[in-house]
């Protein structure tokens, strides 16, 4: 009778073993890594896109941002109009981010605007002014309009400080009289029509904001209730 000889039902050869690895997973560590990278690399291309807008607002030969397009912006930038889709999901976006720079670039700080300091930032803003290219009136922009809506909300606040127990109504009126001085067309009628030179215009604007704030000192209230 003869024996049966039994082997292994499934008997795995060391080379059939060697064979089979084992898929690695990425270390937690390493997944850090990659994500601290991407969001640099993110910052970094955000960071690109708009200090390329702010180039090209300085470039611009007239106050009109129909040109601050993603097209344009990539192009100046190195890179697709869909990278800059992908970080500012509408055109108006872009542009407030890039109105926001230029605000922090001009210096202007209207959160801590007083009025004693109004004559050094309103030449701080017209110095700052002639670093663009631009010469022309600018049309409505809601980019530019929100701007306006806090520097005049900041402007108010500081004649309110300024003058207590005037009424509203005369605390408006000096408020309407300084920004007649911050509005860029005021300072290009100087430049334009009187051809000053850009110390010429800001002597004259010092002169007369100096007249309303020794107004307020003296508390020379405008003929209004």
């Amino acid at each position: 009778m003869k024996s049966r000889s039994t082997s292994p039902k499934s008997a795995k050869t060391p080379a059939a073993a060697k064979d089979k690895k084992t898929p690695k997973k990425p270390t937690t560590e390493k997944r850090r890594y990659n994500s601290v990278v991407r969001q640099q690399q993110s910052s970094e291309t955000r960071e690109l896109i708009i200090t390329s807008g702010v180039k090209l607002a300085h470039e611009f030969p007239a106050w009109d941002w129909k040109n601050l397009t993603f097209r344009a912006v990539g192009e100046r930038a190195g890179i697709s109009e869909r990278t800059v889709y992908r970080y500012f999901s509408t055109e108006q976006a872009l542009k407030d981010a890039v109105i926001q720079r230029l605000v922090k670039e001009s210096g202007i700080k209207l959160d801590s605007l007083t009025l004693p300091e109004f004559t050094t930032t309103i030449k701080s803003l017209f110095r700052y002014m002639l670093s663009f290219s631009a010469k022309t009136k600018a049309p409505e922009d809601p980019s530019f309009s929100s701007v306006d809506q806090e520097r005049r909300a900041a402007l108010l606040r500081s004649v309110v400080e300024a003058t207590p127990g005037w009424s509203e109504a005369q605390q408006r009126v000096v408020t309407a009289s300084l920004d007649i001085f911050w509005q860029p067309s005021t300072y290009e009628r100087l430049l334009n029509g009187w051809n000053f030179d850009s110390e010429q215009s800001l002597a004259t604007l010092t002169w007369l904001i100096d007249l309303v704030e020794t107004a307020v000192k003296e508390g020379r209230r405008p003929e209004i209730t």
